[in-house]
């Protein structure tokens, strides 16, 4: 039955090796008597049917032959959602830093702030996170933080923005998951018994993450926190809190059973 096998076996060998010649890349090179116009359609024709590489060559060699003008800014921007689409949040974001950095009057500038979001927004997802999904408050919060700031900015620059309405959308999406990550750390240290850090994660999401999911959580670790470490009046006035706007919440009976060390 080997013989059956070893097709498929040669098969695989030859996807694995780069030397196999039916994978290998065709040469992408504008013609020398293309112009602006013809390599930025060639590279957005490619761009629209998401390959990605042949669009990033392209419009790299636009910007090399015609680095000034419209069509050189525009193909940066685009070059850099061909990034992001191509899995390289690194190079996306330091692509459209250049561009705002180069071009801070394009009209472009909004969409620009709002790709950066969108890169950011996804940049700690993993290949496997794709197919298998997590929790999202468990996942490291610096990549939603900067998403967060560069959401923010659009709308506070942009109000009016055409992408202003998603990223409001995804700011809300943002701070809830933010909030939950900073509870479930500080749930980690009262299981460690470290009161004081669990207090101030507390502490952080009712002052930075208002309105949000965590907010009863978060109190009833302030009140727990407190009551552990003998400040008795504070735990009393988290707990009040927690029951005028969130009463019958189950952390409430939590709290009673709290012990002061």
């Amino acid at each position: 039955m080997k013989k059956y096998y070893l097709p498929l076996i040669i098969g695989l060998t030859c996807l694995s090796l780069s030397g196999c010649s039916f994978f290998q890349k065709e040469e992408v090179k504008a013609d020398e008597s293309w112009s602006v116009e013809r390599i930025y359609s060639e590279a957005k024709a490619a761009l629209d049917i998401a390959d990605y590489s042949k669009a990033i060559t392209y419009y790299e060699q636009l910007e090399a032959r015609f680095p000034f003008g419209e069509y050189a800014q525009q193909a940066l921007l685009e070059s850099a959602y061909a990034h992001y689409k191509s899995d390289d949040p690194e190079t996306a974001i330091a692509t459209i830093d250049r561009f705002m950095r180069v071009y801070p009057l394009n009209p472009n500038i909004d969409y620009a702030i709002y790709l950066r979001g969108l890169v950011n927004f996804h940049r700690d997802i993993g290949l496997l996170e794709k197919y298998i999904p997590r929790d999202e408050s468990q996942r490291d919060p610096g990549a939603a933080e900067d998403a967060l700031r560069d959401f923010n900015t659009l709308i506070q620059r942009f109000p009016t923005s055409r992408y202003a309405e998603d990223a409001a959308q995804r700011i809300v999406y943002l701070r809830n998951r933010l909030a939950q990550h900073e509870v479930n750390v500080a749930n980690y240290y009262m299981r460690r018994g470290s009161y004081l850090a669990a207090l101030n994660r507390g502490k952080y999401v009712i002052e930075n993450y208002d309105r949000t999911p965590a907010m009863p959580e978060a109190l009833v670790v302030m009140a727990k926190a407190y009551k552990v470490l003998g400040m008795l009046e504070l735990s009393e006035d988290s707990l009040r809190v927690l029951r005028i706007n969130y009463p019958g919440h189950p952390g409430i009976a939590e709290v009673a059973q709290t012990e002061v060390q």
